[in-house]
Formats: structure tokens, C-alpha cells, sequence
């Protein structure tokens, strides 16, 4: 199943602009292969105000934020995950406002107690002011948001919905214009998998990515998604039963409209569900499951 993935957003950067009666958006000038045009960080609300991923470490970005929100109040800071472009400007805004942050928790929350190693790209300072949970509610002036835990790109990743709209605010977790990253050891794709299983079962009628355009009709988009990771994990295996058993091979097997130095982040995911293949009894290995390691199928 092809995803017919969305490309249609312009960016005036440093502009705080209205997408939808409750929802205010402005993008940070951070474009990249991983970013896509940039860290869209939304404001919800009017006058007392809660914003969502205050994005990378740009003080240009916070400045533009603040003055195009002078004369109202930030009561809010809520953060999807703790990769780098999303949650560090928090810390800027909050020393700017004294606005409380809310997120599920440190980077690595709930898998380092058991001895992973933190990968790079993450923010290791963050900690919320007030840990969220998967259904806690939080209210504000006008406005109401849900918190959805989705592991999977990150172990702490949360989804935000905004009730008076059912709009639901999907980080990194569903994108429009391209998959999410799962780069173990922080990313694990079974948990990938069973989050967007979550996402099928709720109500939510449009998503706000924080890179890319707003998804309508998400249900159809969220389907793909699941049906491009079993693909994926069928042509490892196809990969195996041919005898081809090392990820950098099949990287370039699999991937090879991929521009070539993207294969780096192909090789994390292709990992990702090595070891889910693993976790399922269908694949081992010759060692310690990495990117370079021998992979076989189970006898």
C-alpha cells in the first residue's frame, strides 16, 4: 500500500499564523532531511494560552513566539518528546514567562532504569514540571486537552487532543510528509506498532504534526502507516530467506530511492524491526543485535 504522503505547506517563518478557531501556528527556521520545512510549535487558545513543542534551541524562534504573543498569557507548556528539535526552547520560553512545562517525562523515561544507552539527537536536560500520563486531562481557559501516550519513536512520546476540536496533535509519532524514525534503543517498533493500533480506536478527526501539513481523514493515512511497516518487515524476511543477512545490504536493497545519506536512519529502522522480529521468535542473531550484526531466520 502506497502512502500518499502531503507536501502542500508554506512557511513564512517567525509568523504566527491561524489554522483553526482554537489553533495558532509558527514554524522555526531548523528545515532538514529530519525536519522537513521546520518545528511547527502551536499555540491553543486566546489571551491564556498553552503551547505545544516551543521547538529547538533558537532564540530568534522563542523571540518570534513571544512578541507575535505579547498581551497574552502562556499558562501551558506541553511537550510531545525529547528530541532536540522539539522540547529545548521550552527552557527559554520558561525563563522568558515562568510557563510550567507538561510532558510524560525525562528522554528515556520508563526504558534507561534498565541500562539502555541514551542515544544522540535527544534532550537530556528536559524534565517536566508535571508528569503527564496516558489519559490525563488538562484544562485550560476556553480549551481542554487529552494526553495520548504513543510510544514508539520515543518511549516518551505523547499525543495531544485539543476535545473542543477532537484535533489531535501527533509530534513526530504520524507525519504527513514522510515515516517516523524508530532508532532503538529508545525507539522500539513494537511499541510503534501498538500506538498507531491506539490511534485507529479514537475519534480524532484531523492531526497537527509538528513538521508538515495538517493530516485530514486521518484513519485511511494511519492504515498505511501500519500496512508500510508490515510490508518492511516482509521484505527483511524475503531478505533473509535469500541470504542476505546484514541490515547495510538490505538498506540498500530496500531503500534505494533513499538519497544516500538518509541510509544511516534506514539502517536504525530496519534494526527496529529486526528486533521486533526477534521479540516474535521469527529471527535471530549471530551476537548482539546492532546495525552490523548477522541476522537469520528461525529454523
Amino acid at each position: 500500500m502506497a502512502i500518499e504522503f502531503r507536501h502542500e505547506l508554506e512557511v513564512s517563518y517567525g509568523t504566527l499564523e491561524e489554522v483553526s478557531p482554537l489553533v495558532r501556528r509558527i514554524v522555526a527556521k531548523n528545515p532538514g532531511p529530519f525536519t522537513y520545512t521546520g518545528t511547527g510549535t502551536y499555540v491553543i487558545g486566546r489571551g491564556k494560552v498553552a503551547v505545544i513543542d516551543a521547538g529547538p534551541k533558537k532564540p530568534e524562534h522563542i523571540e518570534a513566539l513571544l512578541s507575535a504573543l505579547e498581551g497574552e498569557e502562556i499558562t501551558h507548556q506541553l511537550v510531545t518528546h525529547t528530541h532536540n528539535d522539539h522540547s529545548p526552547g521550552a527552557a527559554l520560553v520558561k525563563e522568558r514567562t515562568g510557563a510550567r512545562t507538561y510532558g510524560f517525562g525525562a528522554h528515556g523515561e520508563g526504558r534507561y532504569e534498565r541500562g539502555a544507552k541514551v542515544e544522540a539527537g535527544a534532550d537530556h536536560e528536559f524534565r517536566p514540571d508535571e508528569a503527564m500520563g496516558h489519559g490525563d486531562v488538562l484544562l485550560g481557559d476556553g480549551w481542554s486537552i487529552e494526553c495520548v501516550h504513543t510510544p514508539g519513536h520515543c518511549s516518551n512520546h505523547l499525543c495531544f487532543q485539543l476535545i473542543e476540536e477532537k484535533a489531535l496533535f501527533s509530534g513526530d509519532h504520524v507525519m504527513g510528509w514522510s515515516t517516523s524514525i524508530v532508532s532503538p534503543p529508545d525507539g522500539d517498533m513494537a511499541s510503534y506498532m501498538a500506538s498507531l493500533d491506539l490511534l485507529l480506536e479514537r475519534d480524532d478527526l484531523r492531526y497537527y504534526p509538528t513538521h508538515g501539513p495538517v493530516i485530514e481523514e486521518p484513519k485511511p493515512f494511519v492504515r498505511s502507516f501500519i500496512e508500510h511497516r508490515k510490508q518492511r518487515e516482509a521484505q527483511i524476511v524475503d531478505c533473509l530467506q535469500r541470504g542476505v543477512e546484514h541490515i547495510a545490504q538490505m538498506v540498500e536493497e530496500m531503500y534505494r530511492e533513499l538519497p544516500r545519506p538518509m541510509h544511516g536512519a534506514a539502517a536504525r529502522s530496519v534494526l527496529a524491526h529486526m528486533l521486533h522480529l526477534m521479540e516474535l521468535g521469527r529471527v535471530r542473531a549471530e551476537g548482539e543485535p546492532g546495525v552490523g550484526t548477522r541476522f537469520m531466520l528461525t529454523p
